[in-house]
């Protein structure tokens, strides 16, 4: 958002308004679900913060509202109301507080809020922080450090560290070529979920050309390295959906999301026994709109990665790149990938395939992921999965 196309007297609204969310959000008791404007403020709709459960679980209707509907009716509604734009219009707010039965809050300011771009652009930046967003298509990595907990405490900082700059340097490499990979991410402790936080057409491909820069980074340091300074890691890319929201810290909320759902559950099945040095991609054809396989995904990736020549990793420039899925040789002849099934403590099945990436530089190669010969043997272990 472009501050300097916001007036003095709109950034104090601004801060007004974030001052009267941050009182009425009570430490996170309560949260925003959607708001419109009005010449004198806004009108903003604020529930408990279990209120879309107590809802989502309900199988009537709230109360005083005619008419039955299932609980996946409600959750469906919800989901629908937390995604995308929060703001609506004044009739479609009232229409949203009648069916749940709660009555919207009026935010006066002392100035009327300008309708511009760059205004209703930084209150909806605003009213995001103090609620829950739905996501129902999204890619996500999860990066995760090989035997974290063996090393000693600085040796974690250190790795943490270097995983860290490598997303950094991979960023950086991207942005000079123009794609701009706004990425976000969270610790899981010993590693890091990652995802875009911009959603259009290319978002999905830019963050897996991101993925393969982290690991190509990572790889050459490790090579460079002495010690157990850089980390071996394991990594995995999917895409589906989530929850994202922003938790209590102090009497604020954070400044940087958190996500939960089906994509990062399914993330974290699939890499719980993934062999180090791994990379997985999730089986996502039904988790997308266009029905778009995952062969079909890496394939179109493997495409554009010649935007990618000539980038200098660690001074070498790179004169070719390509990723694939490991084939499986038992089925149509190595046209299909190979799946790897991964079975969890609860018996469910998660399905993934084995990506390999090729960087080749004018003296050297370097190779991404576990080799064909080596992914049958490990593909039991996977399998086995749930019994631990």
């Amino acid at each position: 958002m472009n501050k300097e196309s916001i007036s003095i007297v709109q950034r104090g609204n601004l801060r007004s308004l974030e001052v009267t969310l941050r009182k009425q959000w009570r430490l996170g008791q309560n949260i925003v679900l959607c708001w419109c404007w009005d010449e004198r403020g806004l009108l903003v709709i604020f529930v408990p913060h279990y209120f879309l459960g107590n809802y989502c679980a309900s199988k009537s209707g709230a109360a005083g509202v005619a008419g039955v509907e299932s609980n996946e009716e409600n959750e469906a509604y919800i989901r629908d109301l937390i995604s995308g734009r929060r703001r609506k219009g004044r009739e479609e707010l009232f229409a949203i507080a009648a069916r749940l039965s709660v009555a919207p809050t009026f935010i006066k300011l002392e100035h009327p809020l300008e309708e511009s771009i760059a205004v209703m652009g930084s209150v909806e930046q605003i009213i995001r922080r103090y609620g829950i967003s739905f996501v129902d298509r999204r890619a996500v990595l999860l990066f995760d450090i090989s035997d974290f907990s063996l090393f000693s405490s600085f040796e974690q900082a250190s790795q943490l560290n270097s995983l860290s700059y490598s997303m950094n340097s991979a960023y950086n490499k991207l942005s000079a070529r123009g794609v701009e990979v706004n990425f976000s991410r969270t610790t899981t402790g010993d590693g890091y979920y990652v995802w875009n936080r911009e959603i259009h057409p290319r978002s999905d491909q830019e963050l897996f050309l991101f993925l393969l820069l982290v690991l190509a980074d990572n790889a050459l340091a490790r090579a460079a390295s002495k010690g157990n300074t850089v980390p071996v890691i394991r990594a995995a890319f999917h895409i589906g959906s989530h929850y994202e929201l922003y938790q209590a810290q102090a009497i604020n909320p954070t400044v940087f999301s958190y996500i939960v759902g089906d994509v990062p559950i399914e993330l974290a099945r699939i890499l719980e026994k993934t062999a180090p040095g791994q990379v997985m991609v999730g089986d996502f054809s039904a988790s997308v709109r266009d029905g778009q396989s995952s062969l079909d995904f890496v394939r179109h990736c493997s495409s554009i990665t010649k935007g990618l020549e000539g980038m200098a990793l660690m001074g070498q420039p790179v004169r070719e790149l390509s990723c694939w899925l490991s084939p499986d040789r038992k089925a149509g002849g190595g046209e299909l990938p190979f799946e790897v099934t991964v079975t969890d403590k609860h018996g469910l099945e998660h399905h993934a395939f084995n990506l390999q990436a090729e960087f080749q530089f004018d003296e050297s190669v370097l190779t991404l992921g576990l080799a064909e010969d080596e992914l049958a043997s490990n593909a039991g272990s996977l399998a086995a999965a749930g019994e631990g």
